[in-house]
C-alpha cells in the first residue's frame, strides 16, 4: 500500500517544473541558444562576493567537527541571535533568537508553519494570484484552500478577504513582492488587512495567523518599500529564504520567525519546532547556517534584474503586449492576447519561448515570465516575441 496523494504529486510535476524539464529537452535538441526559457525563478546573477569568501573562510578556519556537526534542532543559537539583531536594527523590531527557527529554505519554513497552526478541516485564505505550491502545502496538512482575487491594481481586496473569513479560518498567506506578478502590497493595504484580521479574531474568538512568505523582500525597484508585517499585526509568522537575495536557491536556507507578540507565542513556537521534527526538518544545513551572519544585509546585483525588467516592459509594450509593471521580484505577468493562458503559452512554445500559464496561480488569462535570466537571452528572444505578437495580428485578419 502507498499514499495515493503522494504518488500523484510525484507522478506529475508542477506546471513550472514541467516546462523547465521540457526546456532542458528542447535545448538538447536544437541548442541552448535557440530556446528562450523564462519558466523558472532561478537567479542568474552571481552571489555577492561575501558568500564565497565567507564559505572559504569557514572551511579554512573553523573546526571541521563543529562546522559540519549538528546544531540545535531549531538552529545554531549564535546564528539566530545575529539574524534577530539584524531584523531589530533594520525594521525596528524587538525579537530574540528564540523567535527564530532555521529552515531548509522557504518551502520548509512554510510547511512547518502550516503544520504547526492548521488542523484538518480548517481553512487558509490565498489572495490570488499566488504561488501554486501553497495549495500542496495546505492540503498536505488537511487544510482547505479559499481563494480570493486581488483587486485590479493587484493590491489585496481586503473587503473580499474579510467576507471570506469564517470560524474555520486558521490563516492567510501573503507574498510580497509577489510571485507571479511582482506586485508589492502597500503600507496602507497591509494596515487595512491587519484591521480586518483583528475584527475577525474578535468576531470568531480565535487567532487568525498572517503568514508572510518573503523570499523576494530585498528585490524591489524604484525605491519601493516592503512593509514589515510584524509591525502591523501581532499574530504574524514570517517565512524567509536567502535563496533569491543571495542567489543561492540550491543551498536551501531560511527561517521561520514567530512574532513575540503572537497569541500563545510559546505554544506556536513549540508547534513550529514540533512540526519541523515531525517533517524531518530539524537542524538546517550547518555550514549554510554559519554562512548567514557574514552576509546579513547583502544582496546580489539586482540592478541587472531591473535592467531586464525595463527592457522587457519597453519592448513587449512596443509589440503590443499588455502586462503588469512589476515593482519587485523578477517576474512579468503578461496578458494573453486571446484571453486563454494555455493557448498563449502553447503558441509561445512554437517560437521557442517558454512562459508559464497563469491558471495554476489562481488567475486565468495571463502568463508568467521569469526575467532572472541573462540580458543577452532577453535580447536574443526579442525577435521571437515580435513574431509571437505578429501571429496574433495575423489571426485577427
Amino acid at each position: 500500500m502507498i499514499n495515493e496523494k503522494m504518488r500523484a504529486l510525484g507522478a506529475k510535476r508542477s506546471v513550472i517544473r514541467e516546462l523547465f524539464e521540457y526546456g532542458k529537452k528542447r535545448k538538447a535538441e536544437i541548442g541552448e541558444e535557440n530556446v528562450y526559457d523564462f519558466s523558472l525563478g532561478n537567479p542568474s546573477v552571481p552571489s555577492p562576493e561575501a558568500v564565497n569568501e565567507s564559505l572559504v573562510k569557514l572551511l579554512n578556519e573553523e573546526n571541521p567537527v563543529r562546522l559540519h556537526g549538528y546544531t540545535s534542532a531549531q538552529g545554531d543559537a549564535t546564528v539566530r541571535a545575529a539574524i534577530a539583531d539584524y531584523i531589530n536594527s533594520t525594521y525596528g523590531e524587538s525579537i530574540t533568537a528564540d523567535c527564530l527557527y532555521m529552515s531548509v529554505g522557504a518551502a520548509a519554513a512554510l510547511t512547518s508553519s502550516l503544520t504547526a497552526i492548521v488542523n484538518p478541516g480548517e481553512e487558509v485564505i490565498l489572495p490570488a494570484p499566488y504561488f501554486p505550491e501553497y495549495k500542496v502545502f495546505i492540503e498536505r496538512c488537511g487544510g482547505a484552500v479559499k481563494e480570493v482575487m486581488c483587486d485590479e491594481d493587484l493590491q489585496l481586496d481586503v473587503a473580499a478577504i474579510e467576507a471570506a473569513i469564517s470560524e474555520k479560518t486558521a490563516a492567510i498567506i501573503i507574498n510580497s513582492p509577489n510571485n507571479p506578478t511582482g506586485a508589492v502590497y502597500s503600507k496602507e493595504n497591509i494596515a487595512e488587512l491587519a484591521d480586518a484580521l483583528r475584527r475577525c479574531e474578535e468576531k470568531y474568538s480565535h487567532p487568525i495567523y498572517l503568514i508572510s512568505d518573503e523570499p523576494y523582500r530585498e528585490l524591489v525597484y524604484d525605491e519601493i518599500e516592503v512593509p514589515y508585517l510584524t509591525k502591523y499585526y501581532d499574530d504574524t509568522i514570517v517565512c524567509y529564504s536567502y535563496s533569491k537575495s543571495l542567489s543561492i536557491p540550491g543551498e536551501r536556507i531560511g527561517y521561520v520567525l514567530v512574532c513575540p507578540r503572537c497569541a500563545d507565542f510559546t505554544a506556536i513556537y513549540q508547534a513550529v519546532c514540533g512540526a519541523g521534527r515531525a517533517l524531518g526538518f530539524v537542524c538546517a544545513p550547518s555550514l549554510l547556517q554559519k554562512l548567514i551572519p557574514f552576509c546579513l544585509g547583502k544582496t546580489s546585483d539586482i540592478s541587472i534584474y531591473d535592467r531586464n525588467r525595463r527592457l522587457l516592459i519597453d519592448k513587449l509594450g512596443e509589440y503590443g503586449f499588455e502586462m503588469i509593471k512589476p515593482q519587485g521580484a523578477f517576474y512579468l505577468f503578461i496578458k494573453s492576447p486571446s484571453g486563454d493562458a494555455n493557448e498563449f503559452c502553447e503558441r509561445a512554445k512554437k517560437h521557442e519561448i517558454l512562459i508559464v500559464p497563469s491558471d495554476d496561480f489562481g488567475c486565468p488569462g495571463y502568463a508568467r515570465l521569469a526575467y532572472c535570466v541573462t540580458t543577452e537571452q532577453i535580447e536574443r528572444a526579442l525577435p521571437a516575441f515580435a513574431a509571437l505578437a505578429e501571429s496574433y495580428k495575423e489571426t485577427k485578419k
